[in-house]
């Protein structure tokens, strides 16, 4: 059973840092693992995305201040998330799948997220 389990949130003041992790289990195929979010009362939304070429995918609004990467040999992937903004606090949640959508519900595997709060 493959299994994504989310780590690092927390709550920072603004312009600080936090570094997210997912931590992945189990036997899985994929070619693109993404980093979502989701504030009180809005969409779910994509932030980063690393597709099976190693490149990576940023929202305009978090491009420049975070960044995605992964290790393959631990099979953890992270959001480095620098300059944090108000507007980022959300739950942050992970996903892997074969293909990098824009929808986190079209991905195989999804984690449970992990909150993100940033004060002004």
């Amino acid at each position: 059973q493959v299994q994504l389990v989310e780590s690092g949130g927390g709550s920072v003041q603004a312009g600080g840092s936090l570094r997210l992790s997912c931590a992945a289990s189990g036997q899985y195929s994929s070619h693109c693992m993404a980093w979502f979010r989701q504030a009180p009362g809005k969409e779910r939304e994509g932030v980063a995305a690393l597709d099976s070429a190693g490149v990576p995918h940023y929202a305009r609004s978090v491009r420049g201040r975070f960044t995605i990467s992964k290790d393959n040999t631990k099979s953890v992937l992270y959001l480095q998330m620098n300059s944090l903004e108000p507007e980022d606090t959300a739950m942050y949640y992970c996903a892997a799948g074969l293909a990098c959508y824009i929808v986190f519900s079209s991905y195989t595997y999804g984690g449970q997220g992990t909150q993100v709060t940033v004060s002004s």
